[in-house]
């Protein structure tokens, strides 16, 4: 029982997998059907294949997988999921190559699987295109063949060679973006992006090892694109025309794109085809059809596309232009006429006029069907030139193609407008020449051709009769002559119809008094002309500015211009204006056709540089200066410019220039230059300072305008002096010295003696030449053996301060003696008094001062200034006292004394003066 339970189980879970497995093998549908065809224009691949019935019948969803073998590598991988039906049919699928399928083999192979199965089926058998890598080929063949390529597109060419054969080269011209690929037998070449501007054709070539080649032509281009402005109308209500606008492909000739136009309801059936070499139309007949309905299919080799137009011949009416246009004029109005053909619809018409001045106006006929239209407003002996269009008066589509264009001409008219009208007054003797000159200004119309000119002049005070002349159209100006009086002059145009409305101008009667030259002002030019400004009256109307165009020219060729009351300024042109020539221009003011001259101005269109340089007549040199001095500069009319100053220019010929107050001016030679500017054109001399002594210096003097000065070529070259003053200085500093030097050594001794005396030596004086008295071995001068001259003061007031000795004949002693104030001369007293002063009666005052230049420790043996009377008196002190004081009359301050203290501490207040063998005072004296 055990056993039989274990087989069971063994048994039970294989019938199971025997079951399982029966059932899968039952849901899997091999391939039963392949076949692989390909399409060589598109270099496509088409597969077809087909599973067994009951798959068919059951309709299934089966999956496919799809593989692409090219020689021995699978190139393409594809999954297809499909629904089967019953009716049984096979199964398609297409694969485009990227290679030319003429230069490989390919094959292709397929399994499936039912969407409720887990298992693929097994694969089909390999069905195989054979390449031409595989044909017994006698020479080399590029593929794929002639074909038209779109741009921007791609392409692989390949070139195979024959048996055995390798190819050498394989190119393409012109030269364009490729990659290459080699292979034993075939090579491959890729063209990427490719471009209608690197050429519309591009040549394959190809050679192998035998140099046999071939050659291929592709052509590039573009897929035609929607036709632009196609529409349909008719000209007659008979035949209808479409027309629409030709857009460029690139592809010429047979490849060119044809256009086929058909009925959208039946568009097997064309009305037209055409290939638009030159226009884009389409024409057929209408019948009794009057809503069409139409398609314009366009197409070539690489695309097509189509447009449609619906339309009601009734409302597409497009009629033909005008015929026969011709015009009838008077002087301003114009009558155009025509004709058409058309006659069953009615049209309105539009006339063209074109201006004299290129302005165009259009005028539209009021009555419809009407053949003509009067064009009015014109001006006379004017051309004008006129065409005529017309369109439906009902179900307006468009207007016709343009008539042939007519020009004619209105008739003359009288002149309308006044001519401008100036003159030129020249003073003669017993009156004045009255040159009058007239133009037609752009208000003035002449209406015609002018024939005549009639110039009228009448004196306006006596009323005399008028005179008058005519001239011919040619000319311009004429001259008369009139005397002092105010005249009315008129100036009138003629042409064949009338005269113009006369131009007034008075001359105003000569007066006696002079009147003051008007100062001539400048101006300055712009780019535009010559800037004129002047200051505006009110009492004038216009004001007139007149000047000649060839100043230096006689006739000048005279032109004038008008501005309004409110205008002050103007900027004259003219073409005959150039650089370099000075313009005079007379400023008038105008009331009631009466002129008065108001300013001069003068200027230049542009100012150059003179042409001359001033005339350098006289320079004077210093050792530190040069005055310069040339003659007045010409400031004439054939002067190139205004004269605005002068620049100085200096440097020394070695080293640059750097004088104080200068400028630095660079040459082109790159030399440097010391410029000084004189703004003052009547300056006449200039003094250039700071200059070194003893240098050469270059220099010149240039005229400078608004314009500029001329370059600098010529220099005139000076030589500054030596300094008179440094010569002076080292005339004092060196000649001076040694001249005193000379004259001193020469007089020495007297120099010596007045400016270093001798002091005497003590030794080799007279004064000791006494008897020898010694101390100590040294020669002592006893100090009555001389007397002093005179003692000094250093001040009056220091003579008030001393308080001098004095010893009086009454007594022996000395006393302090308070004198008068008055000055007085201390004079020194001794015995020998009486040679000098005589004696007298009266008691006299005698008054010592000690000299302490000459001081001994021996006892004086006697005292020279006392008295004899006061002798006795003194001797017993003698043997104490070491210096007796001198005795002196006071002549400088009778009261200048002090005390014996004050005159010890005043001691250095005196002053000794002198020594010599004599000590008396009264021989100095």
């Amino acid at each position: 029982m055990m056993n039989h339970f274990m087989i069971l189980a063994v048994l039970f879970p294989l019938r199971t997998c025997h079951t399982t497995y029966s059932q899968q093998e039952s849901d899997v549908f091999p391939v039963t059907y392949l076949n692989v065809s390909k399409d060589l224009d598109l270099q496509r691949l088409l597969v077809e294949w087909d599973v067994v019935k009951s798959a068919h019948d059951a309709e299934l969803a089966i999956s496919f997988e799809i593989q692409v073998r090219r020689t021995n590598e699978v190139v393409w991988t594809e999954f297809q999921n499909v629904t089967l039906d019953k009716l049984g049919k096979p199964l398609h699928w297409t694969w485009d190559s990227n290679i030319p399928l003429e230069c490989m083999s390919h094959a292709v192979r397929i399994r499936s699987k039912a969407e409720t199965s887990k298992i693929w089926s097994q694969w089909s058998l390999w069905e195989t295109l054979p390449g031409l890598d595989t044909s017994n080929r006698s020479g080399p063949q590029i593929f794929p063949k002639e074909k038209i390529l779109a741009e921007g597109s791609n392409i692989t060419l390949c070139c195979i060679g024959g048996k055995g054969q390798t190819i050498k080269e394989f190119s393409v011209y012109p030269t364009v973006d490729v990659v290459k690929r080699t292979k034993s037998q075939v090579r491959f070449l890729t063209v990427g992006n490719l471009s209608h501007d690197k050429g519309s054709n591009i040549h394959a070539y190809c050679f192998d090892e035998d140099k046999v080649s071939h050659e291929a032509a592709f052509y590039v281009g573009k897929p035609p694109d929607i036709p632009k402005d196609f529409s349909c109308q008719t000209r007659d209500m008979k035949k209808v025309t479409c027309t629409w606008r030709k857009e460029e492909t690139y592809l010429y000739g047979k490849n060119s794109p044809k256009y086929t136009l058909s009925k959208t309801s039946s568009q097997k059936t064309a009305l037209c085809k055409e290939s638009c070499p030159k226009q884009c139309s389409c024409s057929w007949d209408i019948g009794q059809q009057q809503i069409w309905n139409v398609t314009l299919t366009v197409e070539n080799a690489l695309g097509k596309k189509t447009a449609t137009d619906v339309f009601d011949v009734k409302h597409r009416m497009y009629p033909n232009a005008p015929l026969q246009v011709w015009g009838e004029c008077t002087d301003t109005e114009m009558t155009l006429h025509w004709n058409y053909k058309n006659t069953e619809v009615e049209l309105f018409c539009q006339t063209e006029v074109v201006q004299p001045d290129g302005k165009v106006e259009l005028h539209n006929s009021s009555v419809v069907g009407s053949r003509h239209v009067t064009v009015r407003g014109l001006r006379p002996h004017t051309e004008y030139t006129a065409r005529v269009r017309c369109g439906a008066a009902r179900h307006f589509w468009r207007w016709s193609e343009w008539s042939q264009p007519v020009t004619t001409r209105t008739e003359e008219g009288t002149p309308s407008g006044t001519l401008d009208i100036w003159r030129e007054i020249t003073p003669v003797l017993g009156g004045r020449n009255v040159t009058l000159f007239w133009k037609q200004t752009p208000s003035f119309q002449a209406n015609g051709k002018i024939i005549s000119y009639e110039v009228t002049w009448e004196k306006i005070e006596d009323g005399s009769r008028p005179e008058s002349i005519s001239f011919s159209s040619v000319y311009n100006s004429t001259r008369i002559f009139l005397d002092n009086h105010s005249y009315t002059i008129s100036v009138m145009a003629k042409n064949n119809v009338n005269f113009s409305f006369p131009s007034i101008l008075i001359i105003s009667r000569t007066t006696d008094n002079s009147t003051e030259e008007l100062k001539e002002g400048q101006v300055n030019g712009t780019d535009d002309g010559i800037f004129l400004s002047w200051e505006p009256r009110s009492i004038y109307d216009s004001y007139i500015v007149d000047w000649c165009n060839f100043p230096r020219l006689q006739p000048c060729d005279l032109q004038w211009k008008r501005f309004g009351p409110n205008i002050s300024s103007a900027v004259i042109s003219s073409a005959a204006f150039v650089p370099g020539v000075r313009y005079k221009f007379h400023i008038y003011g105008s009331v009631a056709n009466r002129a008065s001259l108001l300013e001069k101005k003068i200027g230049y269109l542009k100012e150059l540089p003179p042409r001359l340089d001033p005339i350098v007549r006289k320079v004077d040199l210093t050792y530190n200066s040069v005055t310069l001095s040339w003659d007045s500069y010409l400031t004439n009319e054939s002067e190139p410019g205004f004269v605005r100053g002068y620049h100085v220019y200096v440097s020394p010929i070695q080293g640059n220039c750097n004088l104080k107050g200068s400028k630095k001016h660079i040459l082109s030679d790159e030399s440097e230059l010391c410029k000084y500017t004189i703004e003052n054109p009547e300056e006449k001399r200039y003094t250039v300072k700071h200059l070194m002594p003893n240098t050469k210096y270059k220099i010149v003097v240039k005229a400078f305008t608004g314009g500029g000065e001329t370059p600098i070529v010529n220099f005139r070259y000076i030589d500054t002096p030596y300094n008179s003053n440094m010569l002076y200085f080292i005339f004092l500093l060196v000649i001076v010295p040694t001249l005193v030097a000379a004259i001193c050594h020469w007089k020495m001794k007297w120099v010596k003696e007045c400016c270093c005396p001798v002091i005497p030596s003590p030794n080799k004086s007279k004064v000791l030449s006494f008897k020898e008295f010694k101390m100590d071995s040294e020669k002592v001068l006893k100090i009555n053996d001389c007397l002093p001259d005179m003692l000094a003061m250093d001040s009056n007031a220091d003579a008030h301060k001393l308080h001098p000795v004095t010893w009086s004949p009454v007594s022996s002693a000395p006393t302090e003696d308070n004198t008068d104030g008055h000055n007085s001369l201390w004079i020194y007293s001794s015995e020998n008094v009486a040679r000098d002063f005589p004696p007298t009666s009266t008691a006299q005052t005698h008054t010592c001062f000690e000299n302490f230049a000459y001081s001994s420790p021996l006892e004086a043996e006697s005292d020279p200034c006392q008295i004899p009377e006061t002798l006795e008196a003194g001797k017993t002190d003698q043997a104490v006292v070491l210096y007796q004081p001198q005795c002196y009359i006071d002549i400088f301050h009778e009261d200048a004394a002090s005390t014996t203290r004050e005159t010890g501490e005043r001691k250095n207040s005196l002053k000794y003066i002198s020594q010599t063998d004599a000590c008396w005072l009264g021989g100095r004296l």
